[in-house]
């Protein structure tokens, strides 16, 4: 008798399960959306760039999904991740609508939900002994998504400059730089400073968008958070560069 892996369990084999869990998150991120719209008086168009938007996504990471193989575990802390994701869609599906105190608060809302999370999914796979880099690089490009939508909310709704942008495009900017500079792929240590600062920023964006908090006091919250991100982008470079070096094994990283 084959004895059941603690890996396997509570978890689905790509590519038929893990486009269901897909399918089943673009149905929830439209409902979600629906419901705001129908709540908060928004245009019906509403829910139609939330599922636009969460078919997108999903349809660019199905070549990622795919190229994982048949052994591939979409476990339960991805799960919780894909909520995450499928938040994120929906405050996307805010981005082109006019400012309303109401509508800033449910985004505010809905963003903290996705950070508080952003505790569970790491948590989720120690527990459940089902950590893996797919896990992690899913959750660390969820934080990215998540910032830069927040972002362009800030400067949407005037709570802060075009400056804000910067916080969003920050990890993208970095990875595109790393493309033409092979040194700065190298695989970076863990720090506590990273996660502190990766929930600070989204804390004061969320603060941002709060209603209660108006410029130019926003757009000094946002100013902090934005600050933090340049500092420990720029510790991380640092690091970085005072390792480079011109050899074969860089060259082929």
């Amino acid at each position: 008798m084959k004895h059941p892996n603690p890996r396997e369990e509570g978890s689905c084999r790509a590519p038929g399960e893990v486009s269901a869990h897909l399918v089943m998150a673009l149905i929830g991120s439209g409902l979600c959306a629906a419901g705001l719209a129908v709540a908060l008086a928004l245009p019906a168009s509403f829910p139609g760039k939330a599922v636009a938007a969460g078919a997108v996504a999903g349809i660019a990471a199905w070549p990622v999904l795919r190229a994982l193989g048949p052994g591939f575990r979409f476990g339960p802390a991805d799960r919780v991740t894909l909520l995450r994701a499928s938040l994120v869609v929906v405050l996307l599906a805010a981005v082109g609508e006019p400012y309303a105190p109401q509508l800033a608060g449910v985004a505010a809302g809905l963003a903290t939900l996705a950070a508080a999370l952003d505790g569970v999914d790491g948590w989720l796979a120690r527990r459940t002994d089902t950590a893996s880099a797919f896990g992690a690089r899913f959750d660390m490009e969820t934080d990215a998504a998540l910032v830069l939508v927040l972002s362009v909310l800030a400067w949407q709704w005037h709570k802060a400059g075009l400056w804000i942008l910067f916080a969003g495009m920050l990890r993208y900017v970095f990875a595109a730089v790393a493309m033409f500079l092979p040194w700065m792929r190298h695989p970076l240590p863990p720090s506590t400073r990273r996660r502190v600062v990766c929930v600070a920023q989204v804390v004061t964006l969320i603060a941002c968008l709060a209603p209660a908090i108006t410029p130019p006091y926003s757009a000094l919250v946002a100013g902090a958070g934005l600050a933090a991100l340049v500092f420990s982008f720029a510790v991380d470079t640092v690091w970085l560069a005072a390792r480079a070096r011109p050899t074969k094994e860089y060259a082929r990283t």
